[in-house]
């Protein structure tokens, strides 16, 4: 009984989350009026990610690694990033907002990751689980545990992000530091 009550709550907080990010695209573009969301737990501080995909593609990914503001604002500024401020797409336009589909990941706060060596950190990475944050100097980037699902190799999945960050494929240096975070995510 207390697992069910719990799922609906987290499937109901998904739907709320989901909602908040497509009301955000629609104000954007003047279809919608913004919507009051008095529930208490938005106003507590969440990081998100907010993902669009357009026929199956990505069209846009953006979030927040940390939580420093409160869940509803997380959710809304990512989604107007994710839409309009993605680096690797041209901006949303009003004709594919109705093709697209949302996706929200509420992430857990990071835990760092303690790996001497890049085989180290591969066998301690749990695929599938593990978001992974990666950090060496001025060089940082981020993959979902959804990104595991093209990149299931842990050494791919390490490679893949060290380029993401500038760095070399190869590259392991003392200052490198990993943290690990999970994932709830809903998707329309």
């Amino acid at each position: 009984m207390i697992r069910a009550v719990a799922a609906g709550r987290i499937a109901g907080r998904g739907r709320v989350l989901l909602a908040i990010a497509r009301e955000s695209l629609a104000e954007y573009f003047g279809l919608e009026e913004p919507v009051d969301h008095p529930e208490p737990w938005l106003k507590e501080p969440g990081a998100t990610f907010v993902t669009l995909r357009r026929a199956g593609f990505l069209r846009g990914c953006v979030g927040s690694l940390r939580a420093y503001r409160p869940l509803r604002q997380d959710v809304h500024a990512n989604s107007r990033a994710a839409a309009f401020s993605d680096t690797r797409f041209p901006p949303l336009s009003r004709d594919e907002f109705a093709e697209v589909e949302l996706e929200v990941s509420l992430l857990s706060a990071p835990e760092p990751l303690a790996a001497a060596g890049e085989d180290e950190a591969c066998r301690i990475l749990r695929p599938g689980i593990d978001g992974i944050i990666l950090e060496c100097g001025d060089c940082r980037s981020t993959f979902l545990p959804q990104v595991w699902e093209q990149l299931a190799d842990p050494h791919e999945f390490l490679a893949h992000l060290k380029r993401k960050a500038g760095l070399p494929p190869g590259f392991w240096h003392s200052d490198l530091r990993l943290w690990r975070y999970t994932v709830t995510k809903w998707e329309e």
